[in-house]
């Protein structure tokens, strides 16, 4: 049974840092691109970030504009696991984070449109408060 399961979300204030965890399970993870996704009240679900498939230490990671220079992705590919580390955080982040996965070998995953990820976690609260 395919899971992700999404940790680390809570309350901040601005300025200060979160971890999301996303732990995966029931399918070959190593193969997969990994992306995060948020969506605030009221507005589409939008990509935050994306780590390609990694064979080695070669990898590709993508990021929104909105986030650049402030959000990392990082996998794990022993621990089925992947992070995204978001610092100088902005009430303009609060939103539900979602982790996802797509089998896909592309190196630009700010591309892959959300629509062809083939699994989804049910999503972490991540509250920046001004």
């Amino acid at each position: 049974q395919v899971q992700l399961v999404e940790s680390g979300g809570g309350l901040v204030q601005a300025g200060g840092s979160l971890r999301l965890s996303c732990a995966a399970s029931g399918f070959d993870f190593r193969t997969y691109g990994m992306g995060w996704f948020r969506q605030a009240p009221g507005k589409e679900r939008e990509f935050v970030a994306g780590h390609s498939w990694s064979a080695g230490s070669l990898y590709y990671a993508d990021y929104a504009d909105s986030v650049k220079g402030r959000f990392t992705i990082s996998r794990d590919n022993a621990k089925n696991t992947v992070y995204l580390q978001m610092n100088s955080l902005k009430p303009e982040d609060t939103a539900v984070y979602y982790c996802a996965a797509v089998r896909t070998r592309a190196q630009a995953m700010g591309v892959i449109p959300s629509m062809q990820y083939d699994y989804w976690g049910q999503g972490t609260q991540a509250t920046v408060s001004s």
